[in-house]
């Protein structure tokens, strides 16, 4: 699937509802955003184009599959656009599940059209983020070859969602052994946050 980059972000919003698609596009229309709207995860897929920046907004329960089941399939497939997770049917299990991952919110209908808008423009500026960094993916790698073996392994562990008691039980090292390293490693990534260092260990992995 071709992606393409522009000035003027893109929504995706994927839900069987007709009536909510139309409600969404007119929202994001009202703040200049643009959106484009399908009615099943499969039309998204079929659909042939990405714009960067952008986002998608999806209902869990489609016809032909899941929301989760749509963002494994976005990993899958190489689409790392933030996921937005909507649904009239949602519990804490399934909000768990779609934050670890990735999704940037998970909005219970109904919902107040400030909540979608304040949850779209963070998934946007996480994008816009997202782009900086594979733009300088050259200095990632040069920051990520400072790091000394242990700090490697410990940003290895961490950024897969190991808590530091997990990583140090792998390592053999103390827990305050790996917050040491840990605090070094997104010192010398310059990682002002841990999902932020995520992204930066996800982006070096895949080149």
């Amino acid at each position: 699937m071709p992606i393409e980059t522009g000035e003027r972000p893109i929504v995706h919003v994927v839900d069987d509802d007709a009536s909510m698609r139309g409600a969404l596009e007119s929202l994001f229309d009202s703040v200049e955003l643009c959106a484009r709207t399908y009615g099943t995860a499969q039309d998204f897929l079929n659909s042939g184009y990405i714009c960067r920046p952008g986002c998608i907004v999806i209902d869990v329960l489609l016809p032909d599959m899941n929301g989760l089941e749509f963002q494994v399939k976005l990993t899958q497939i190489g689409i790392r656009l933030p996921v937005v997770v909507m649904t009239g049917h949602g519990d804490i299990p399934m909000s768990v599940s779609a934050m670890k991952l990735g999704a940037v919110d998970f909005l219970p209908k109904p919902f107040h059209d400030q909540d979608m808008l304040c949850a779209v423009m963070a998934a946007i500026d996480r994008d816009r983020h997202e782009l900086e960094l594979e733009g300088n993916l050259s200095e990632l790698q040069k920051r990520f070859a400072t790091l000394s073996c242990r700090e490697q392994q410990v940003m290895s562990l961490v950024t897969k969602g190991r808590l530091n008691k997990q990583a140090a039980w792998e390592l053999g090292i103390s827990e305050i052994t790996v917050k040491v390293h840990r605090g070094g490693a997104m010192r010398k990534m310059e990682a002002r946050t841990l999902p932020e260092l995520v992204r930066m260990a996800d982006l070096i992995a895949r080149h």
